[in-house]
């Protein structure tokens, strides 16, 4: 059976939708960075996944080419997920989309090294016919974070940080937002096939434990 992170993981990508405080090791990512609108019909955005995914599926497939990869085990791809953020704001301001900065990643699994990164990259060029060179290895450690499942869509996130914001002085802790540490989230639904009101996306904030 194919290893699942999200089933393996279920702390990380199926937390409950109350915050919670966790504490959240290195991952490494394939990332696509970019700007602006990510509702933007044939943007940016969208060309981001379509490059992830193509990188992603052949490192998953690697097993069937000539390619071997060490330590390899078969996986499902792990959900689409992004680091979000404005500059010169504190959070997200949703009310201007074309403002955002943002970095589109998946989750690679830890055998993945750079040289198979590099592969991936350059055979997912040939076979997709498409330019995957934007993509690159990233490595984040977000350590210590608060999190919640948001259920809906997506610009009503305002009122789910609220309640992580509320949770959070309550305990005497604060938002840690920097140029390291940004808001993320996951998307744990294919908003594709998923009505809005249904969509399931995981938010988190990295945090730190207020002086005094």
């Amino acid at each position: 059976m194919a290893f699942d992170f999200k089933k393996e993981y279920k702390g990380f990508y199926m937390p409950k939708n109350k915050p919670e405080i966790v504490t959240v090791p290195k991952v490494n990512y394939i990332a696509f960075r970019g700007k602006g609108n990510p509702n933007e019909e044939g943007g940016d955005y969208q060309q981001a996944a379509g490059v992830l995914y193509a990188v992603a599926y052949t490192l998953k497939m690697s097993y069937k080419s000539d390619y071997k990869i060490e330590g390899f085990f078969k996986y499902v791809v792990p959900p689409l997920e992004g680091f979000w953020w404005q500059d010169g704001v504190v959070g997200c301001d949703y009310s201007n989309k074309a403002k955002f900065n943002w970095i589109s990643v998946i989750r690679l699994p830890d055998f993945i090294t750079g040289k198979d990164f590099k592969w991936a990259v350059e055979t997912a060029s040939v076979m997709k016919e498409m330019d995957c060179s934007k993509a690159e290895f990233l490595k984040v450690e977000e350590g210590l974070c608060v999190q919640i499942m948001h259920y809906g869509p997506f610009d009503d996130e305002p009122a789910t940080i609220e309640i992580m914001d509320k949770y959070l002085d309550d305990r005497g802790y604060s938002n840690d937002f920097s140029d390291s540490r940004l808001h993320h989230e996951i998307y744990m639904s294919d908003a594709r096939k998923v009505a809005p009101e249904k969509w399931k996306t995981v938010i988190r904030h990295p945090i730190c434990k207020k002086e005094g």
